[in-house]
C-alpha cells in the first residue's frame, strides 16, 4: 500500500471514500468545502494497487489564548472503505499524517474522535491539558496530541475548527 498526496484526479474518489466510510455525504461535503476554501492543509489518500480505499485530511484550528497565528492542526477526518477496514489502513493513515504534520512544524494535533482507538495513534485527552472543544463534546473523545516537544504546554482554552465544519 501506497500513502501519498491527494492529486485532482483523485478528488471524486477521495469524496466517496468518506462517504461510503461515514454512510452520509457530510464528511465526504466537508472534504471538499475545506479544499475550496484552502483550508485543507493535508490530504493524503492510501493506494491499494491502484485503488484508493482510504483517507486523511488535516486542517488549522484556532485556540483562545494563544497568539495567532497558531500552529494547531485538527485530524478530520480519516476515512476507509467498507470493505478494508480493520486492516490497519486507518492507523497507517493517521501516522503518516501525523508524521508530515510534525515534520511541518505544527506544535499540536487535535481529534475528536474515538477514545479507544486514537491513543494508539499517540492521541491523549486533552481536558487535562486545559483544552477544551468549542463546542459540547464528550470529554473523553477530544484529545491532543504533542507534535514538537514542549509545545503542548503553551496552548490552553477552547478552540475553533474552520467554519466548513459546521455542517458537518
Amino acid at each position: 500500500m501506497d500513502i501519498r498526496a491527494e492529486t485532482l484526479e483523485d478528488i471524486d474518489a477521495v469524496w466517496h471514500i468518506n462517504e461510503q466510510a461515514f454512510g452520509r455525504p457530510a464528511e465526504a461535503d466537508l472534504v471538499n468545502a475545506l479544499r475550496d476554501a484552502g483550508a485543507l492543509t493535508l490530504s493524503l489518500v492510501a493506494d491499494l494497487e491502484g485503488q484508493l480505499v482510504g483517507h486523511i485530511a488535516f486542517s488549522p484550528m484556532a485556540i483562545e489564548q494563544h497568539p495567532e497565528p497558531s500552529k494547531v492542526i485538527g485530524l478530520a477526518p480519516v476515512a476507509v472503505l467498507p470493505d478494508y477496514q480493520r486492516q490497519g489502513i486507518g492507523y497507517q493513515l493517521c501516522r503518516a499524517g501525523l508524521d508530515i504534520c510534525k515534520q511541518e512544524g505544527w506544535d499540536i494535533a487535535i481529534v475528536l474522535g474515538h477514545p479507544d482507538y486514537y491513543p494508539r495513534v499517540g492521541f491523549e485527552r486533552a481536558a487535562p491539558h486545559g483544552i477544551f472543544c468549542g463546542f459540547e463534546v464528550p470529554e473523553e473523545a477530544y484529545m491532543v496530541m504533542e507534535l514538537q516537544p514542549g509545545k503542548l504546554k503553551l496552548y490552553k482554552g477552547k478552540t475553533a475548527y474552520h467554519p466548513a465544519f459546521e455542517g458537518v
